[in-house]
């Protein structure tokens, strides 16, 4: 894991650019070269909308080996921020009141679990890097501060639009920030054209809707299952099912000869037939499953994302054996 230090170092070199790694929730991580000077274009972009000003302090809770944690880092450095660093686990420690953090979903959620009180000492906490389950955004609907889930990857240099998840603003649908313009192809996937932190258009893999220049996401191109000619949209199902089945799952799927393709289901439950019941009585028919598979471990990345193409991989062996 990168130190504090050496990303200081790294970005105080004479170098133009620094090394990040992609997430890697659809396949193995992968190295890119961003240059500085978008990285700084990005940070003021945040600090900006988020009216955070110098002095203010800023919480960094996460590994420094991936863009997240290295934008807080510039956040600080390009915006005079008070940066305050913390070992990055699940659960973050800190002591007093913070002006700025930003965690993954599964951090937050411990801290809803465990120290909800800690929580309210952020005045603007974004979260990002994985979904929000529907069962988290209502024990955030009601806390006094700023939260808000980001809508961005690696090659945006983190985010590039931000929407409310508490008070009355709270939505579905992310602001873009001011000089992003997004649209859909003909596969209703966004587009993003964002200059000033990536060069040309970026073409995503995430289906959306847009409305008066806002936008919500469906979910990836890459995790629809064509089942018997109808196209179902993995984070749906999941979607559907989180507010019933309280041990890990992951919907994947499997090449079928009739059907094209299949639903399949890895839980962490020794009770599958449990959960096949819940589905049944959850899931329109045609989602259901035809499959269903217990795994020691439900595949995630180091960030804490589904590891899809993990998952896939873990279908094909246990289906061979």
């Amino acid at each position: 894991m990168m130190s504090l230090d050496a990303f200081i170092a790294e970005w105080n070199n004479d170098k133009p650019w620094v090394w990040v790694h992609t997430s890697g929730s659809t396949g193995k991580p992968k190295p890119m070269q961003v240059e500085k000077r978008r990285m700084e274009a990005s940070a003021r972009i945040t600090c900006d909308f988020l009216g955070l000003k110098e002095g203010d302090t800023a919480l960094l809770c996460m590994s420094l080996d991936y863009i997240a944690g290295k934008m807080m880092v510039v956040r600080a450095l390009t915006c005079g921020l008070r940066l305050i660093s913390v070992e990055p686990k699940g659960c973050p420690q800190w002591e007093g009141a913070i002006d700025f953090a930003a965690m993954v979903p599964m951090q937050v959620w411990n801290l809803v679990q465990q120290a909800p009180e800690r929580l309210r000492q952020i005045r603007h906490l974004i979260i990002g890097g994985g979904a929000i389950s529907d069962e988290l955004a209502d024990a955030l609907k009601d806390m006094p501060n700023y939260i808000w889930s980001t809508y961005g990857m690696t090659e945006t240099l983190s985010h590039i639009a931000l929407r409310r998840l508490n008070g009355a603003e709270r939505s579905e649908w992310y602001t873009p920030f001011d000089g992003v313009e997004v649209s859909l192809n003909e596969e209703e996937c966004l587009v993003i054209h964002a200059p000033a932190v990536h060069e040309g258009i970026l073409v995503t893999n995430d289906i959306a809707e847009l409305k008066d220049g806002k936008f919500r996401i469906k979910g990836r191109k890459d995790n629809v299952v064509c089942s018997g000619g109808i196209k179902i949209q993995i984070e749906e199902v999941e979607r559907m099912l989180s507010a019933h089945l309280k041990v890990p799952f992951l919907i994947t799927k499997k090449a079928d000869k009739k059907f094209g393709e299949q639903v399949v289901l890895l839980t962490e439950s020794t009770d599958v037939s449990n959960v096949k019941e819940v589905c049944q009585q959850v899931l329109p028919r045609y989602w259901q499953p035809r499959m269903y598979l217990h795994v020691a471990k439900i595949p995630l990345t180091e960030t804490g994302k589904p590891a899809r193409a993990e998952a896939e991989k873990m279908v094909r062996t246990q289906s061979k054996e």
